[in-house]
């Protein structure tokens, strides 16, 4: 799943943007990124063999415990990478969100004198500020839905280009860090990853399920980049907030924060772009805590040891694994994502409790039945609302 281009491929990265080298993260990060745990060729291959079983299995428990009929599900891929394929990947989704900015940005520099040279040297430096960032989290994902990546991950990250359209959506599981997760943990492996791949499966059938959902957030992240006047790599920083949906709970698996919390996304944000990140932040929340509310539901029934599991996860995500990770997490906003799923979860929870699981599908109904960044923790006012 690794590829690293030469200069001439690096080159045409950086001109087809005009702010970042792609490949040039790409390459910075595999070189960065820790290795994995030590595994023979037999157990990685039955763990992958074991992980695509499983997420085949989860479709059909989250279909019957949600009652959402995803159709599309079916034409969407699931690939079991190792951490140089999960930066490869998200490297792709990075450049397809962040294309119309990119756009703009390339455009104003061609106007400024000297511009076709600053864009070189800066698309080098924010490749390298990019992949350092994904060699920290590429050991820190379990699994993840890309909404917004292409199916499929091109050897070239140069060749993605609007003569090259993608076909967005794919779900990913990060097998090194899955095995390494279950081995700390000390729990039964074939629970946990049936565990995760129905936590990502959940992501899979809301975007599949709900058609309307992907333009949603699409729009919304488009409007919040158009705000934006900073430096690139706060921005990609920011774009993983907002479009990073997905990654299994672990220790961090997701640049994500509301306004507030002390990460890198509070210092430049505009006020119009708080207000979309509110936005951002309440469907965050909701599809996160929806997903950890289905996975820990159908467990009894299919993950004997589903209680085991959570409470000793719980206790890794919360303690991360020393100083320097907490820190980054801190830096980042992963504490952020953190309570995302929390906060979601109570709400979910709460309405379905309230109005059962019919009920609280009809969150699924528009744009204007999604909760509002104060009904994530009020769910009573969003059941007056949409059930009045």
């Amino acid at each position: 799943m690794t590829s690293q281009s030469g200069g001439a491929d690096m080159a045409d990265a950086a001109d087809a943007t005009g702010m970042v080298d792609w490949n040039l993260a790409v390459a910075t990060a595999t070189r960065l990124a820790r290795p994995g745990p030590e595994v023979t060729r037999e157990e990685a291959r039955a763990a992958v063999k074991e992980l695509r079983l499983h997420a085949a299995d989860a479709e059909q428990h989250v279909r019957a415990f949600t009652g959402m009929q995803a159709p599309g599900a079916t034409g969407t891929p699931v690939l079991v990478v190792d951490r140089p394929g999960w930066v490869k990947a998200n490297v792709a989704g990075f450049r397809t969100i962040i294309t119309p900015l990119a756009d703009r940005m390339q455009a104003r520099r061609a106007s400024m004198p000297g511009g076709g040279a600053l864009g070189a040297v800066g698309g080098k430096v924010t490749g390298i500020e990019l992949g350092m960032l994904l060699a920290f989290l590429s050991s820190k994902v379990l699994g993840q839905y890309e909404t917004f990546a292409p199916a499929e991950v091109p050897s070239d990250l140069s060749s993605l280009d609007d003569e090259h359209p993608v076909q967005p959506g794919r779900l990913l599981l990060v097998v090194p860090n899955i095995v390494a997760a279950e081995r700390e943990l000390d729990v039964d492996p074939r629970d946990f990853r049936l565990w995760v791949c129905l936590h990502e499966e959940t992501h899979r059938t809301q975007f599949t399920a709900v058609p309307w959902l992907r333009d949603h957030l699409e729009g919304e992240i488009h409007a919040f980049l158009a705000e934006t006047d900073i430096d690139p790599a706060t921005l990609l920083e920011r774009v993983r907030d907002a479009a990073g949906f997905g990654g299994t709970p672990g220790q961090g698996d997701g640049a994500g924060g509301a306004g507030g919390t002390g990460s890198l996304m509070d210092i430049v944000q505009t006020p119009a772009q708080r207000e979309i990140l509110g936005r951002l932040t309440a469907v965050m929340s909701l599809l996160e805590g929806h997903a950890d509310v289905v996975m820990d539901g159908v467990g009894p029934q299919v993950v004997p040891s589903v209680a085991e599991i959570r409470e000793k996860f719980q206790k890794r995500r919360a303690k991360g694994t020393g100083w320097l990770d907490q820190l980054l997490r801190k830096a980042l906003g992963l504490d952020a994502k953190m309570r995302q799923y929390q906060d979601g979860a109570v709400f979910v929870r709460g309405v379905v409790d309230s109005v059962g699981m019919d009920g609280f599908n009809r969150v699924w109904t528009s744009p204007n039945t999604l909760p509002t960044k104060d009904e994530i923790h009020d769910p009573s006012a969003w059941v007056a609302r949409v059930h009045k």
